[in-house]
């Protein structure tokens, strides 16, 4: 190790900057320069080149040494990205022999390699995850970090990307330390979040003198880890320096947020990436000084919530990972947008027009091309039944196909004799001896599928043919292994589709296969019902000695079917009839020159494909001998067939590139093979890009063992077209093979260019030789009417010729587009009688009439209309250093089509061993890669561990599959990296808003607001108006109201309280609450000594004690403040909350329970609070019976009554004055609504401490004198149907809940109705269940809540909600009178531009909304603008106003902000009614008049509320509500349990809860990535995964996204993975 790193640390002092590099004579630059192009080029081990460079460099060194720090602050120090890292350690040198050759072409590498140099190791951000997701454990957990990786061999600290690194020699001063430190941290056994890479300790850290600057460079990003921050600094003058220059660097960026929005000076440096240990993972104990620095300075606690302020970020808090996002994103500059946005305009997306400088193509029109004629041999069979017949009869010794074990060892020779006496056999029994009923079970021309084994070819040629000379249609098929085999149910319609009801298989096949109980096969997913027949000898029968089959000429019956799957994974039967199928034999047989007895080596799959052609058909026309390779024996040894070929002096191999590269990488352990008996080598796959670097390398190695260049013949083949073209073998006396090196851009634009001057993005592709004989070829236009293409432009290649399949069987449609083509020229003529059939190959005829293949329709991606070929793109990613790092070069390529285009996404297996470092630096280049030499953006990159992509039947990667799990989050990556930033240029153009377009006094004459509109504004019924018999309204105060009940009904019941188990726990009746409300205030005045007008905190669980006091206070003349108390189990979160409120109120003394004063003063409360400065806390649980000597009577109703603190959702904590004017008029109000008497009996489940909830449980009753049963959410926890069994038992009519208790019901008891009807809950005798809220109201819950329990007997109708906010807790409540709430349909992109627009339902984007309620009695409500607080008309979205007595008289804060209240509380429109007060709720909304009447006969006017304008979020210029994008996350996945989302620095941020196993965390990213692009178009610049139940909500179960954002920037949430994208 120690070498290892001083070598390294050498290395690393001997990066020359571009200052330095400067100095250096020029011969040793240009060594430099050779030396770097051996390394990159595998001409020169690492160690070599190390000891070259070093010994160049060796007599610079002083002068580097002496070099001012200055100058290097000044100079990124370049690290060369052709060197891998210096010694790193997952470089370890390797022969060249062993670099992984798949598809490597030597050339495609050096592009990428220079592509890469491109690019100065441009960093990302990692993305974090924790431990537990690691799917394999990253090598750092037992390699010591290594001091001297080149990728981060500048000192890691950097200070908004302008601060520039350590010098060289402060780094190795550092790097002793460092080591050091790392051995103390495994004796630690510290686990540093995975983030904390193998790099994180890295020379050159913060000297610890500088610490106190931190507070100066606030939002200063990546602190370096505390590895880095050494205590000891040898080198104090270095650090002195360096101390000064960041004393004096960036204090002007004091707390303004990062710029992200363009490629600012700070980001400059996109993307150096200090990895920061994350201060969470550390040991306890862990004394370094740096630990507790955050990444913006010195961490202070802090309490959770911000006391009223218009929600300003703290401090820009943010943790380092994001601060590296920051400096890397780039978002699209867009140029500004002239024309102001009309209300007509559909928003369209950015259409991207054509680029005019496109290359175009310029040749002459294509003229078709004629493969030679067919050659007339005399004694060619008349079918291929016939060769069998006579090759069975006249030979029967001469072996026909020889199978191979595990081993490599032959197991059987199937002799020509053998094979037609055992098909014979077959035929007979199939067409004989299976019947049903009396009934043969198959007639001639029936389907049966053939399950067959990959390594038991004998088995399979022998049903084949014996299904041929039976007549019947034999449908090759992969053996189902599991009932969820990849693309196994698409097989499964193919059966269906093809009538198959028979299928063949062997003995030991068949017993593999799983089993039903009763012993039988089991039906597969998607599959008929199947009979299966074992072909093995006991099961068929000798046919009689007079039986022969009928051995027919070839006609254009359907031969065989061969099975093909699509881009989209649907599979399709290709028939192929007698005809075709002999006359492509005898075409392959004249093009391959084949000869009777020859042997061939085939180590494709014999049952499709060039395997069936060559090894089962053709073999058999010219009585050759097939050496069958299995696909296990070329798994365990990939030399086999290069041994078969050896050892039977074999003529002809029939391979494919994978084969070929196999065997180079382990051809070193054999000496004695030679191919020289060879004279073709057909590479089946010679169509594909990397099969031209397979061959070379191929031919480099083999090429001493005898193996000819000629002999190499590539083959372009299609399942529709069989063979389309291959390379002839030499002696022909054919043209010599052709390479063609073309342009990429050419090609994405479908133009040919052979490439000249940019060596990067080329694509050099050899040719397949030539058209088969009596083949007709032409190339056509992939879209649109088939026009034949230009000479030099890309198209499908189409053929017409007697050899291609005939349909698809059983789809006309498909059949007549593909295998009836008739192209046309460009005049529209077509260019024969002849119908072609397409390849889906796509490539061009070159010179010598040789045909080249650039791609297949299959791999086609078309992103922002230029054509990308999926196979091209991995063999790019490929050439990144593929063995280093992908699993056996596993890489799949895909398009996946998001918000209007093609979005490319790669997935790729990772070596086991991989790190977390390695696989991002790997993606990161591959990215690089792509960008330069296809110039498209790669949206996703997503890597899973080695092995888990799904298999194709050959072992090749399931592409459809592979697709398919993506797009439903299944594939379970264990690294992924999205990058929209980079790729989406089709978004809307972003609004702007125009200065001076706004609604003034002016147009409200000229009738701007439009003619025949109405203004919003909508009234409760007039208080008043309305007579009632209300005793309770002679009284002003509630005090009084009290006294008066408790003498006029004293034994009248008020309250009920439930217990957890639904008996009663406590009552009380209108003299008890009196007389303990009596006791309370004797208390407060004698034991408290408090004065008039004293706030008092009053904290207990709910129950009676809480109504009692807050009458108490009142009796007592001081002012009530409900406060949640503590949870026992959670106190360091919820203790600081009421000492918040405690002293935000200026309460001088606190009511509550024995058990909460001792919570209180515990050691507990201790390590949360300073419990020293509780004010005076008294007990009420023993007070003695006392009357006071007189009860307050306030002087004037507008005195203060109570405060009521709330936490709002922006996390802002906020108390509202109640006076005992508005605290009465309240109660009256809602009276009225909800028709309350003393008869009436009503259910409350909902938290008593504030809003409505603390209205309805302490005030309405003993106002209303109706018997309230409180039923306390908390119960619930333990026993869920609480609340719903006590309505149904007290038969109550009018109930209230929360959101979240009916969340509770619907989750917990959705299953369980059935056992509560059981359990006599009738719920047919609610009226009205409201739901208390200050949101817009959640119709999916309330919906599914109503469907869920109608089984119970609860009216649809029954459900609604509520409204409220703080300047007014009770504006709308639906009451029991009135017409039904309604629901309309809004078009969400409209509201987006603050515009109301009604749709249909279902119509796209549309957004439902429910009505919030009836307005209350005596509540006016009115529609403003936001800006110009001008009035607006009938449906536009607007703030929410109210006017009424009961709105809240201000809020009570410590400072007092008056300019805060006077907005709030006290605003007038700017013109219209200037008279009128309102107070302004915050919440946006509209008016619409609906078609219903009210109570008083007046056409009904509903208010609907969309949502809080402190939670919006502005995007692009638009306004977004955060629930809009939660509900379609949630949607994206069934493992998304909530989601929340929020804005940060232009940045929008989506946090998910996964409920499920972490390994799916991953799956997430991408869903909720395109959800938000597609339904409302935002780019989600950060997606972090977290566990149940972090979201913080509150009491009224509304989610605090503000207190979110701030876990989420101080790095609180311990996510289980955080994903920045690009």
């Amino acid at each position: 190790m120690a070498e290892r790193n001083s070598t390294g640390l050498l290395m690393m002092m001997m990066e020359p900057t571009p200052a330095i590099a400067m100095t250096l004579p020029a011969e040793v630059r240009e060594k430099l320069a050779e030396l770097e192009l051996e390394l990159s080029e595998g001409d020169i081990t690492q160690k070599g080149y190390e000891k070259k460079r070093s010994k160049l460099l060796a007599p610079y060194i002083p002068q580097i040494q002496g070099v001012d720090p200055s100058l290097q602050l000044d100079h990124r120090i370049q690290a060369s990205s052709q060197a891998p890292p210096a010694g790193s350690k997952q470089n370890k040198s390797r022969t060249p022999n062993t670099r992984d050759e798949r598809f490597r072409s030597d050339l495609h590498t050096e592009a990428v390699q220079a592509a890469l140099a491109k690019y100065k190791e441009r960093k990302m951000p990692m993305p974090s995850k924790r431990r537990s997701v690691l799917v394999q454990s990253s090598v750092e957990a037992c390699t010591p970090p290594d001091t001297s990786s080149a990728s981060e061999d500048e000192g890691s600290l950097r200070r908004q990307g302008r601060m520039a690194t350590s010098t060289p020699y402060q780094g190795h001063a550092h790097a002793h330390a460092s080591v050091e430190h790392w051995f103390n941290r495994v004796i630690q056994g510290s686990s540093t979040s995975s983030s904390a890479s193998s790099t994180s300790s890295h020379p050159g850290g913060r000297p610890h003198n500088t610490t106190n600057n931190t507070n100066t460079t606030n939002t200063s990003s990546n602190t370096t880890s505390t590895a880095a921050a050494t205590t000891t600094n040898p080198n104090a003058s270095t650090a002195t320096a360096l101390a000064d220059l960041m004393a004096h660097t960036q204090l002007d960026n004091h707390s303004a947020p990062p710029d992200v929005t363009g490629l600012s000076e700070r980001s400059l440096h996109a993307g150096e990436r200090s990895q920061v240990a994350s201060v969470r993972g550390l040991p306890r104990g862990y004394n370094h000084a740096s630990v507790m620095e955050t990444a913006d300075g010195i961490s202070e606690s802090r309490v959770g919530f911000r006391v009223v302020s218009e929600g300003v970020p703290v401090s820009s808090r943010v943790s380092s990972k994001i601060q590296q996002l920051l400096n890397t994103l780039k978002r699209p500059k867009r140029p500004p947008l002239r024309e102001f946005f009309l209300d007509d305009f559909e928003e369209l997306l950015d259409v991207r027009h054509p680029d005019p400088n496109q290359p175009k193509p310029e040749g002459v029109q294509m003229s078709p091309l004629d493969g030679e004629s067919m050659g007339v041999i005399s004694n060619w069979p008349p079918s291929l039944l016939a060769s069998l017949q006579r090759w069975g009869t006249t030979q029967p010794k001469s072996p026909c196909l020889t199978a191979l074990d595990n081993a490599g060892k032959p197991v059987y020779t199937l002799t020509y004799g053998k094979l037609w006496t055992r098909s014979h056999k077959l035929a007979y029994t199939l067409m004989n001896k299976l019947s049903t009923r009396n009934e043969p079970l198959l007639r001639p021309g029936d389907r049966v599928a053939l399950v067959f084994p990959n390594n038991d070819p004998v088995m399979f040629m022998v049903a084949f043919y014996g299904c041929l000379l039976a007549e019947l249609v034999p449908v090759p098929i992969e053996v189902p292994l599991t009932r969820k085999d990849a693309g196994s149910q698409q097989i499964g319609f193919l059966l269906s589709g093809c009538g198959v009801t028979l299928a063949l298989t062997t003995d030991a096949c068949q017993k593999g296969l799983p089993k039903a109980q009763t012993g039988e096969v089991v039906t597969f997913k998607g599959w008929p019902r199947l009979l299966w027949f074992v072909t093995d000898g006991k099961h068929v029968v000798k046919p009689p000695k007079d039986w022969y089959p009928a051995i027919r000429d070839a006609s254009n019956e359907i031969a065989y079917i061969e099975y093909k799957t699509s881009k989209e994974g649907s599979t399709m039967g290709i028939t192929v009839s007698h005809a075709a199928m002999l006359a492509h034999c005898h075409a392959l047989t004249q093009a391959c020159s084949y000869t009777e007895g020859e042997t061939i080596t085939n180590v494709l799959d014999f049952k499709r494909d060039a395997g069936l052609w060559h090894g089962v058909l053709t073999s058999v026309m010219n009585r050759m001998h097939v050496i069958s390779i299995p696909y296990s024996l070329m798994k365990v040894n990939p030399l086999s067939w290069i041994q078969k070929v050896h050892a039977y002096k074999a003529r002809v191999a029939v391979v494919k590139s994978r084969d070929m590269h196999w065997s180079l990488l382990a051809q070193r352990d054999q000496r004695d093979i030679s191919l020289s008996s060879l004279r073709m080598l057909i590479v089946a796959d010679g169509a594909n890009p990397w099969s031209i670097s397979s061959c070379d390398a191929f031919l480099n190695v083999f090429q001493a063992r005898g193996l000819r260049p000629e002999v190499i013949c590539p083959c372009a083949c299609s399942p529709e077209t069989l063979t389309v073209a291959i390379r002839r073998p030499p002696e022909t006396g054919i043209p010599p093979p052709g390479k063609a090196v073309l342009s990429m851009s050419g090609l994405s634009h479908s133009v040919i260019r052979v490439d000249t001057e940019e060596k990067l993005s080329v694509l050099t592709v050899q040719d397949v030789g030539q058209v088969m004989p009596g083949a007709l070829v032409c190339v056509v236009r992939v879209e649109g009417t088939p026009y034949l293409c230009q000479t030099d432009e890309v198209g499908e290649i189409c053929v017409s010729s007697s050899t291609t399949g005939i349909s698809y069987y059983g789809l006309p449609g498909m059949t007549k587009n593909i295998f009836e083509t008739i192209p046309v020229t460009a005049s529209g003529s077509p260019i024969s009688d002849r119908p072609f059939t397409r390849t889906s190959l796509l490539g061009f005829v070159g010179p010598d009439d040789l045909v080249f293949v650039v791609g297949k329709m299959d791999g086609l991606m078309v992103v922002s209309g230029r054509r990308h070929n999926a196979d091209d793109v991995v063999a790019t990613a490929l050439a990144v250093e593929p063995m280093k790092f992908v699993y056996r070069g596993r890489i799949a390529v895909f398009s996946v089509s998001v918000l209007h285009d093609e979005r490319i996404v790669v997935v790729a297996e990772q070596r086991p061993d991989a790190s977390e470092e390695d696989s991002f630096q790997w993606m990161s280049r591959v990215l690089q890669a792509i960008d330069s030499i296809h110039q498209v953006g790669v949206y996703c990159l997503a890597l899973v561990p080695a092995n888990t992509l799904p298999k194709a039947p050959l072992g090749g990667i399931h592409i459809s599959e592979t697709k398919q799990r993506f797009l439903e989050g299944a594939l379970h990556p264990c690294n992924v990296l999205m990058c929209p930033h980079t790729c989406v240029t089709n978004l809307p153009k972003p609004r702007q808003k125009q200065p001076g377009t706004e609604v003034g006094p002016a147009s409200m004459i000229v009738g701007n607001l439009v003619a025949g509109k109405r203004i919003a504004q909508a009234c409760g019924r007039d208080v008043a108006q309305l007579e009632d018999n209300d005793q309770a309204r002679k009284f002003l105060y509630m005090q009084d109201v009290l006294q008066w009940r408790a003498q006029a009904t004293p034994d009248h019941p008020l309250f009920m309280l439930l217990n957890a188990k639904g008996t009663v726990a406590s009552t009380a009746s209108c003299l008890q609450l009196h007389k303990r409300a009596e006791r309370v205030a004797v208390a407060l005045m004698e034991k408290g000594r408090l004065n008039t007008g004293d706030h008092v905190a009053l904290v207990y669980p709910p129950g009676i004690d809480l109504i009692a006091t807050f009458y108490g206070c009142l009796y007592a003349g001081c002012v009530p403040v409900t406060v949640r108390p503590p949870h026992p189990q959670n106190l360091a979160t919820t203790l600081p909350t009421v000492k918040m409120i405690v002293e935000v109120s200026k309460s001088v003394c606190i009511l509550t329970t024995q058990a909460i004063t001792k919570l209180l003063r515990s050691k507990e409360a201790a390590a949360a609070v300073d419990v020293k400065s509780w004010p005076m806390v008294l007990d009420t649980d023993d007070l003695p019976r006392k009357k006071p000597p007189q009860i307050y009577k306030p002087p004037t109703p507008e005195m203060l009554a109570y405060l009521d603190f709330s936490v709002s959702t922006t996390g802002i904590l906020a108390g509202v004055k109640m006076s005992h004017a508005a605290t009465s008029a309240l109660c009256r109000s809602i009276k009225l609504q909800c028709e309350l008497y003393p008869s009436r009996q009503i259910a409350i489940c909902l938290d008593p401490y504030c809003g409505l909830g603390f209205a309805l449980w302490c005030l309405c009753s003993v106002y209303s004198g109706h018997q309230s049963i409180l039923v306390p959410p908390l119960e619930l926890e333990s026993n869920v149907s609480l609340w719903l069994s006590a309505v149904s038992q007290y038969k109550v009519r009018v109930t209230f809940c929360s959101y979240s208790v009916m969340e509770m019901c619907t989750k917990g008891l959705g299953s369980q109705t059935e056992a509560l009807r059981l359990r006599n809950v009738n719920l047919s005798c609610v009226r009205t269940c409201m739901v208390v809220a200050e949101e817009r109201p959640r119709i999916t819950l309330t919906q599914s809540f109503s469907k869920i329990f109608k089984d119970l007997g609860l009216s649809p109708r029954a459900v609604s909600t509520t409204f409220g906010c703080r300047v007014n807790v009770a504006i709308c409540l639906q009451g029991t009178a009135g017409p039904d709430p309604t629901t309309v349909y809004v078009d969400m992109r409209a509201l987006r531009h603050d515009r109301v627009r009604l749709v249909e339902r279902g119509s796209p984007h549309s957004l439902p909304l429910m009505e919030s309620g009836k307005i209350l009695p005596g509540v006016k409500v009115i529609i403003a603008n936001t800006e110009t607080k001008g009035p607006l008309g009938d449906s536009h979205l607007g703030e929410v106003w109210v006017s009424s007595p009961h709105n809240a008289t201000g809020y009570y804060t410590v400072y007092g902000e008056e300019a805060l209240h006077a907005d709030h509380f006290c605003t007038r429109l700017s013109f219209g009614d200037t008279q009128t007060v309102w107070a302004r709720t915050g919440y946006l909304g509209f008016l619409r008049r609906t078609e219903l009447t009210d109570a008083s006969g007046e056409r009904h006017d509903a208010l609907y509320v969309v949502g809080s304008l402190d939670e919006t979020l502005e995007l692009r210029g638009m306004r977004y509500h955060p629930i809009d994008i939660e509900t379609s996350v949630i949607r994206s996945h069934k493992s998304i349990a909530e989601c929340a989302v929020f804005t940060w620095t232009n940045l929008l941020v989506v946090v998910v809860e996964l409920e499920g196993s972490e390994q799916e965390a991953l799956d997430l990213v991408a869903l909720v990535t395109n959800v938000v692009l597609e339904e409302h178009y935002l780019i989600v610049g950060v997606v972090v995964v977290v566990d149940p139940g972090v979201i913080p909500i509150n009491s009224r179960g509304e989610k605090q996204r503000m207190h979110l954002r701030d876990g989420f920037l101080a790095d609180q949430l311990d996510p289980i993975y955080v994903a920045y994208n690009m």
